[in-house]
């Protein structure tokens, strides 16, 4: 492989069976070769780490190991190279339309936000605004609500940020029985 570096269309690092625990998660994509599979621990190890995997091997199947996808030896690769970018783009865009906010995941893609097995449906506006929230940590004026979400002047006199509010606050008690996924006080609006 060190010798097919400058044909790859991404980086490629090379990792010792006993460097595999300070992975955690940060590659995008792992090639793991066949023989490194033998080792139980690494096996275990490796299915641990949510990093996409393809599983570079002759033989047909490993029972005990979650890929994402296998290529077979000998390795093609020109299909090398569209797997590996195909994988690493579907983990940016998976990791970009979630996100955590307290017990929830908000899924921009889907257009929900969801806890356990339930969810809401939100509408773009509605997850413009949690997201807002959740991002700027404090609390946040109507105005500034306004102006970022909706793109009024600052002068406009209008209902929209608290009618939003209120409805999406309706569905969240509606659904999940929280009352206190958006607070507002004095000082505005947080999540």
């Amino acid at each position: 492989m060190k010798e097919l570096k400058e044909h790859l269309n991404f980086n490629l690092s090379f990792i010792k069976k006993n460097e595999i625990n300070e992975l955690s998660n940060r590659y995008d994509v792992l090639l793991i070769h066949e023989s490194i599979l033998k080792d139980k621990n690494a096996q275990r190890s490796l299915n641990e780490i949510s990093s996409n995997k393809i599983l570079i091997s002759k033989l047909k199947d490993f029972k005990n190991f979650k890929f994402d996808e296998k290529l077979n030896i000998p390795v093609n690769i020109n299909e090398l190279n569209k797997k590996v970018v195909e994988l690493s783009a579907r983990k940016k865009f998976s990791s970009n339309s979630s996100i955590e906010i307290k017990d929830y995941i908000l899924d921009k893609n889907e257009k929900k936000l969801k806890k356990n097995n339930s969810f809401v449906i939100v509408t773009e506006k509605e997850i413009h605004l949690i997201e807002l929230l959740f991002i700027k940590k404090d609390f946040l004026k109507k105005k500034f609500i306004l102006e970022t979400v909706w793109k009024y002047a600052s002068d406009a006199d209008t209902h929209t940020v608290e009618t939003h509010i209120y409805r999406l606050r309706k569905k969240i008690i509606d659904e999940f029985k929280d009352k206190n996924f958006i607070i507002n006080s004095k000082e505005g609006y947080k999540i």
